[in-house]
């Protein structure tokens, strides 16, 4: 009897150790994400939820169109295997010996037509609706760069506020590392977010410097390419206050993964605060060109300048990588020539991968050259002052 206990005890522990892998395999591993609020969904399969009229729409006319789909699918295969098995050899059916029908003939042009014109009539109206860009409360132009985007508030309240939005650069470490840390909004984290005020019809006015990008944001049911010389608007009107993502939706170079988009929408009260301080801290950054600056100074404000936009591809070392050209010890950093490399970042080399970087300012562009200049195993002791910088632009 206690030989028989013993091995009921024993099955029972392996019955619950097995039960409990076995509980463990089907719950599979825990995500070590949630859902981003305004921004992509674990395991996401649907459209995100929508906070503007035009997206709402948009999910109800995906909707709709699944739905006539389906139903002509079912329809069309259910006629199909219905006759192949109801008329099958082996029940000894014949084939019909007929030629045309005109009933037949008009019924399947006619059905098809009215589809058409029932699917077409919701379709252009939504169109249409996007495309209305009229009596908007404020205009925002956002301009794609190699890889960021620019924003510059030209009309309503906010008017003359402008700023570049790059990826957030612990993300870019964290990526460039091989083995980033799980978090909500990896790579849609941006230091300088698109701010606009809830219940307003924000006018969206796109173009690119260099390439064709696209800005969408999803949840706003917005995408519209961004074409070099062309400009393109969209619009969108957000009704619930919070942050929403989107990144660049056109294959744009080697960093177009790293090129996002972050909405940030907040109340009247909260916009007009922020235009204020956005204002102030414009006016607190604003040189004067003419200024002539210590080369100490210069180089202070150019290590962050670098950092911010140049370390991505050249490397915090200035050793460049690939075919992205070194600064170390390059004959065009070194050269006392200072216009062939400010021309260089004013316009750019596309034939070497190299964007402009003419949306920087006079003092940031100075900066940035005098502190290649005057790094790594560059000391030329060489100063580049804003005035050359406003001369070359000319």
């Amino acid at each position: 009897m206690t030989m028989m206990n013993a091995r009921v005890q024993s099955a029972s522990r392996a019955w619950g150790r097995w039960a409990a892998a076995a509980a463990a395999l089907a719950a599979g591993p825990a995500l070590a994400v949630n859902d981003l609020k305004g921004g992509p969904g674990v395991n996401q399969i649907n459209l995100p939820e929508p906070v503007t009229t035009i997206a709402r729409d948009q999910m109800w006319l995906h909707n709709f169109m699944l739905i006539v789909c389906l139903v002509i699918f079912v329809a069309v295969f259910g006629v199909m295997f219905y006759s192949i098995f109801k008329h099958r050899k082996s029940k000894g059916a014949v084939s019909a010996n007929f030629h045309e029908s005109v009933a037949v003939e008009i019924a399947w042009t006619v059905v098809p037509f009215l589809i058409v014109i029932g699917m077409a009539l919701p379709a252009t109206k939504v169109v249409v609706a996007m495309k209305d860009t009229t009596n908007a409360d404020l205009t925002i132009k956002a301009t794609g760069y190699q890889w960021k985007w620019g924003y510059d508030y030209i009309k309503g309240e906010g008017e003359g506020i402008g700023f570049l939005a790059t990826l957030d650069t612990e993300q870019r470490e964290a990526s460039n590392s091989g083995n980033p840390q799980p978090v909500d909004n990896y790579l849609l984290k941006v230091d300088n977010p698109l701010v606009v005020p809830v219940d307003k019809k924000v006018r969206i006015i796109t173009t690119a410097n260099d390439v064709i990008h696209a800005w969408m944001v999803p949840a706003f049911g917005v995408k519209q390419d961004a074409i070099p010389g062309f400009v393109r608007d969209t619009w969108f009107k957000a009704e619930k206050v919070g942050d929403y993502y989107g990144q660049c939706a056109e294959l744009c170079g080697k960093e177009h993964a790293y090129m996002p988009i972050h909405v940030k929408v907040v109340s009247a009260e909260d916009y007009a605060k922020w235009v204020d301080g956005k204002k102030k801290e414009m006016a607190a950054k604003a040189d004067d060109p003419s200024k002539v600056w210590e080369q100490a100074a210069l180089v202070a404000r150019g290590e962050k300048v670098y950092a911010a936009n140049c370390a991505v591809c050249h490397k915090p070392d200035g050793k460049g990588a690939g075919p992205i050209k070194a600064l170390d010890a390059s004959a065009l950093v070194l050269s006392d020539n200072h216009l062939e490399q400010i021309q260089v970042l004013l316009n750019g080399r596309m034939d070497k991968g190299m964007p402009a970087w003419k949306q920087l300012s006079d003092t940031d562009i100075a900066a940035v050259i005098t502190y290649t200049k005057n790094s790594w195993s560059n000391k030329t002791g060489q100063t580049v002052q804003p005035a050359e910088i406003v001369a070359a632009r000319k």
